[in-house]
């Protein structure tokens, strides 16, 4: 939902950035591997109880993550790299999850929920993406795959992880009620599918 706003809002910043880091040559991937890790670090930090640091390390790797894209248009995108990038972040969004599990005990039903809404919503935007690259659709913001909005998305995600750092001892109602976002972003997804896919899809040449 905010998506669009904050990399309206960020994105000089970050091309400024990503810039000065093509530059000096700082590979794409390099910056994707650094993040994974600062987000490893931070489900760590996050499991242990260490919210400020887990808090500091979260930021860390959002930052990472919104240079290594403009990075790598600078020096020549790939689909590995793509590739690397999402599985990175999708790994991060679920250990940080699990690490909040761990902290909290008593939100450990709420964090599956949580999870098991990530599950059906990642996978509404992954069969999305694909039948929309089988379609020819055109990705309008010139990332590597296919973008359907929704309720929770990226930007979501950064701000609910902040609120688990600064409130901890609020991890189950916070958990519950970003658990109903995505399950809701997931819905709208699959909404989206059946005006979208309805029609058969032009068949590909020999």
């Amino acid at each position: 939902m905010l998506d669009r706003r904050a990399r309206a809002l960020l994105t000089p910043s970050l091309d400024a950035a990503a810039a000065r880091l093509a530059a000096l040559g700082v590979p794409a991937l390099a910056l994707t591997g650094v993040g994974w890790l600062l987000g490893v670090g931070a489900c760590v930090a996050a499991a242990f109880g260490g919210w400020l640091l887990a808090l500091a390390l979260w930021l860390a790797n959002r930052l990472c993550d919104g240079l290594d894209g403009p990075v790598a248009r600078r020096r020549g995108s790939t689909d590995l790299g793509g590739f690397l990038d999402l599985l990175a972040d999708f790994s991060i969004y679920a250990g940080f999850v699990l690490a909040v599990g761990i902290a909290a005990p008593d939100a450990r039903v709420a964090c599956l929920a949580l999870l098991v809404s990530y599950y059906l919503s990642g996978t509404a935007f992954l069969a999305l993406s694909s039948l929309q690259e089988k379609r020819k659709a055109i990705a309008p913001d010139n990332r590597s795959l296919q973008f359907v909005g929704g309720l929770a998305e990226g930007t979501e995600t950064v701000i609910v992880y902040c609120v688990f750092c600064l409130f901890p001892g609020h991890a189950q109602v916070i958990a519950w009620v970003f658990a109903a976002a995505v399950l809701i972003t997931a819905l709208q997804r699959v909404r989206f599918a059946v005006l979208t896919l309805h029609t058969p899809s032009s068949p590909r040449r020999t």
